[in-house]
């Protein structure tokens, strides 16, 4: 139960934060390729570790019509508290339309593999498509990542740790970097050891999981109690800030039950404090996804964000004001 829980959850979740860059209408949504919009084509279930688990894999969308010039790329990591979820099918997709590569990945879940495996696949997965960049005609110097609640955390963490070394590589091309050039982290856990304390000081939400059991997802990942020190310090993105980190654009619901806004605001807090580029949008009343994600608005943030440090386009990336996005609470998606 708490696997489908998780797994309906991530779809939800991107669905909600991404819903006008949106390809998956019933056809695709059934896997057949004939769903997706005109000119993107797909290649599904690649493997990027040789003869590697069955969940170390990707789904590619690339443009039916090769660029003339190699494609920013932007690497899509999805939710599902680390337990659940499919890189199948992808929120972003769509993006190919707008003069970008898509790659989709799946990973490892805990019930199979604690962490640091899930990142270890990520950063595979990354290394793997830049060193298939001839291939496929990726540029390797614009690499962008985006993700939804653990998906989040994954492209955080991506983010911060990127070219650190901070974990075994595994997967092989080793002489490719996995560090990325912009972060979309959609309402990620950035900090293990604060979250039980931010979660019972929320004064607007009560948080659903019951800390250090096995009905919670953040102890499952580590294996551990939350106050395992070392453990906690080592999955959370806020640990690897520095001041060469690429630049964030965060997504945010003040009423999340899943993972306190307080996260986002410590992780943006610690970001600027290092002189990283960071842009928290905060969305009043919306939950762990809901329809202030899907507002015009904000999806034209994420674009922008997107096009400026990727393509190098001229624009401006302007936080939406809170009154644009806010929602009542009851309304505000998933609970």
């Amino acid at each position: 139960m708490k696997f489908r829980f998780f797994s309906l959850l991530s779809v939800r979740v991107i669905v909600a934060a991404c819903a006008a860059l949106l390809v998956c209408d019933s056809a695709f949504a059934q896997g057949k390729a004939a769903g997706l919009p005109p000119g993107i084509r797909m290649e599904k279930d690649v493997s990027y570790i040789p003869d590697g688990d069955e969940a170390q894999k990707l789904d590619l969308y690339l443009p039916e019509k090769e660029s003339e010039k190699p494609l920013p790329l932007i690497v899509h990591i999805h939710g599902g508290g680390w337990m659940g979820g499919s890189k199948y099918p992808c929120a972003v997709a769509g993006m190919v339309s707008k003069g970008y590569a898509v790659a989709s990945v799946e990973y490892r879940f805990s019930q199979k593999a604690k962490f640091p495996a899930q990142i270890q696949d990520c950063q595979a997965a990354i290394r793997w498509l830049r060193a298939h960049a001839k291939q496929y005609n990726f540029d390797n110097d614009h690499v962008g990542v985006v993700g939804g609640s653990a998906g989040g955390h994954l492209s955080a963490l991506v983010g911060t740790a990127g070219g650190k070394k901070a974990f075994p590589m595994i997967g092989g091309n080793e002489e490719q970097s996995d560090r990325v050039q912009a972060v979309c982290d959609i309402f990620g856990p950035t900090d293990f050891s604060t979250v039980v304390q931010q979660a019972a000081d929320d004064k607007n939400v009560k948080n659903i999981f019951e800390f250090n059991t096995p009905k919670d997802p953040y102890s499952e990942l580590i294996g551990t109690k939350l106050d395992d020190k070392a453990k906690a310090e080592a999955v959370s993105p806020v640990h690897y800030v520095s001041k060469d980190n690429p630049p964030f654009v965060i997504l945010h619901g003040t009423h999340d039950t899943l993972v306190p806004y307080a996260q986002s605001e410590e992780f943006a807090t610690v970001l600027k404090e290092r002189g990283v580029e960071v842009w928290l949008q905060k969305l009043p009343g919306s939950g762990h996804g809901g329809p202030g994600f899907g507002k015009p608005a904000v999806i034209q943030l994420m674009a922008n964000f997107f096009d400026k440090y990727l393509q190098g386009k001229d624009v401006k990336i302007e936080l939406v004001p809170e009154a644009e996005v806010t929602v009542e609470p009851a309304k505000a998606g998933l609970k």
